[in-house]
């Protein structure tokens, strides 16, 4: 027989304190789930990664995903949102070069970071080129050369006027992205995407502002970036308010190969690194140079760069594609030899000589001092600072008074010519800076087969008939040396090759074609 205490409970009373325990533990469940859908969602840290070093170097990640980098779709969508602030059509127009089945150009890498897809520049936007050997070939990609038609500061003012305007939103961009993606989620359409779009544009004008003082330098035009003026603003410089003769600092971008001989020369020293030579070790130039991928001492990608850094300890630039007249090209050397190789090397190949990885100073090269007075000892003092607290602190910047002596491999592919890019041919360099051409467009991919360089259509007459006003000519840039910081006086007289017979410098320029 039953007792009262041991009755079965009535269905409706069971159903009433199971329905109560399940009350008690759905927040408890909620909160579970939706901590696992956030640990699976937003902790992962991932790049894509690539096997091939060259395509590593051209789509690998240096870090700068993590503290610079730009949510995949938005970047997809913004060419379209904002194509108003573009040049022309994409991020074609901006000289990035995209190959057949990518989805990002060559120099942009991508990495799952804080629950998406998030991309950034690297190495191999400002270290790689197209180049057509004659008019009816197709331009072919060549690792490691500037890339002389990336025009960077025209990329930052594409992103910071966007941002200033009113279609920077998440009424214009998420429809956008919707339409790319083929749809989004309920937490990326109502969430992820309107915050991240928020973010995105509050950074981008917080740069903006920091940045303004660029916008009111002479353009740099493609293949140009002010390296060390974007330096100081990491440093909170007052850059606008520092002296004139320090804002105004663009240079060309470099050539990248050979840097195992690049680390020292045959008698032990090591080389004077960068333009003006301010920096002996190639791992902090690496480093240093990895600040303009959008990394931080905390964010930078060690390995990643690493792999980078090994591949290009040998990379050697590829050999001139067109016939080379051999008997004029060894009158040359015998020249290059008296003239050339005390500086700059042997050969393309062989970089001995006396003055080659030291600088030369000012008073001897004269050429222009902008680069030169941009770079000062308050900067290098602020650069020791850099990974303080890790075992690759920076040691070795210094500031110099002069610019170093590069060696020439593949100086066919590195036009134009001095730091600045300012004289289009090696066969311009051996004039007089006043035979110089004033003007000419940059960006063209066309080999010049007779003066070496790139098809530049300079004209000493070009800056007047465009009232010396640079511009874009056909999709290409007008660049005018008569601008502050574009002069292309100096490395000229007797030492320099310039007194010489015509005869002589066309047998110099054959020669070079060798490296």
């Amino acid at each position: 027989m039953n007792t009262p205490e041991s009755a079965p409970r009535p269905p409706r009373a069971r159903l009433a304190r199971t329905l109560l325990r399940v009350l008690v533990l759905l927040p408890w469940l909620l909160i579970l789930l939706g901590g696992g859908y956030a640990l699976v969602r937003f902790v992962p840290d991932e790049p894509v990664t690539h096997a091939d070093p060259v395509e590593h170097f051209k789509y690998g990640s240096t870090g700068g995903e993590r503290e610079s980098g730009f949510p995949y779709w938005i970047w997809q969508a913004l060419p379209t949102v904002c194509a108003e602030h573009l040049p022309g059509p994409g991020y074609r127009s901006l000289g990035f070069i995209f190959e057949d089945g990518r989805d990002l150009p060559v120099g942009v890498s991508k990495r799952r970071h804080l629950g998406i897809d998030r991309v950034f520049l690297n190495c191999a936007a400002c270290h790689t080129g197209l180049v057509r050997d004659t008019p009816e070939a197709p331009p072919r990609l060549i690792v490691g050369m500037p890339a002389h038609r990336f025009d960077i500061r025209a990329f930052q003012r594409f992103f910071f006027e966007c941002a200033a305007g009113p279609s920077f939103s998440r009424e214009f961009i998420v429809p956008e992205i919707e339409r790319l993606s083929g749809g989004l989620g309920l937490v990326d359409r109502y969430l992820v995407y309107p915050v991240a779009i928020a973010l995105m544009r509050e950074r981008l004008l917080m740069l903006r502002g920091r940045f303004a003082f660029v916008f009111d330098q002479p353009p740099w035009g493609p293949g140009r970036v002010d390296t060390f003026n974007a330096a100081k603003v990491l440093f909170n410089f007052p850059v606008a308010q520092l002296p004139t003769y320090e804002r105004l600092g663009a240079s060309d971008f470099p050539s990248i190969w050979n840097q195992r001989k690049r680390m020292q020369r045959d008698d032990g020293e090591r080389m004077e690194l960068h333009w003006d030579g301010n920096n002996t070790h190639t791992e902090e130039r690496n480093k240093s140079a990895a600040f303009g991928t959008g990394t931080t001492p905390p964010t930078i990608d060690l390995a990643a760069i690493a792999r980078v850094e090994a591949w290009l300890l040998d990379l050697a630039p590829p050999a001139w594609p067109l016939p080379i007249d051999t008997t004029l090209a060894a009158r040359g050397g015998a020249l290059y030899a008296r003239y050339c190789a005390d500086c700059h090397g042997a050969s393309g190949s062989d970089f001995a000589g006396a003055k080659v990885g030291h600088v030369t100073p000012i008073a001897q090269i004269a050429t222009d001092p902008a680069r030169l007075d941009s770079y000062t000892r308050d900067l290098a003092l602020n650069q020791a600072t850099l990974y303080a607290g890790y075992p690759h602190r920076f040691q070795h910047f210094r500031k110099t008074r002069g610019y170093a002596n590069m060696p020439l491999d593949g100086i066919w592919l590195r036009a134009p010519y001095l730091h600045n890019g300012s004289v289009p041919t090696l066969r311009d360099l051996l004039e007089p800076s006043g035979a110089r051409p004033r003007c000419f467009v940059r960006g063209n991919t066309l080999i010049d087969a007779v003066r070496v360089g790139f098809a530049s259509a300079a004209d000493l007459a070009l800056c007047d008939a465009t009232t010396g006003t640079p511009g874009n000519m056909a999709e290409r840039f007008l660049f005018d040396a008569r601008l502050p910081g574009n002069g292309n006086a100096g490395h000229e007289g007797p030492a320099y090759g310039t007194d010489l017979p015509a005869a002589d410098k066309d047998a110099l320029v054959e020669y070079l074609k060798t490296f």
